[in-house]
């Protein structure tokens, strides 16, 4: 009787152990799927790796401007990126064009 009560508990830890890396491996991929669907939560631009250095592209980036036009210094809080890569002064809200 002992032998089949052990070999319960054995299945049983190694159920429980399948679930938790399971749930591990879940929140994991979850947290890399919301970063890559959303690369610009709450960021003003996204770093973009190239070669050994990066550059900033916003969001509103154009699709055919090339990577090299965009800066590779990160802007001031009070400048931002333009969809063609020029780094210019923020707006202020309520400002006329």
């Amino acid at each position: 009787m002992s032998d089949s009560s052990s070999a319960d508990a054995s299945t049983f830890k190694r159920s429980w152990r399948k679930w938790v890396a399971g749930g591990i491996l879940l929140v994991f991929f979850g947290i890399l799927m919301r970063e890559v669907i959303n690369p610009y939560r709450n960021k003003r631009f996204e770093k973009v790796p190239h070669g050994g250095h990066v550059h900033y592209v916003p969001k509103d980036k154009n699709p055919d401007a090339p990577i090299g036009r965009f800066p590779t210094q990160k802007p001031d809080e009070d400048q931002r990126i333009t969809p063609n890569g020029k780094v210019v002064p923020r707006r202020r809200p309520g400002a006329s064009p």
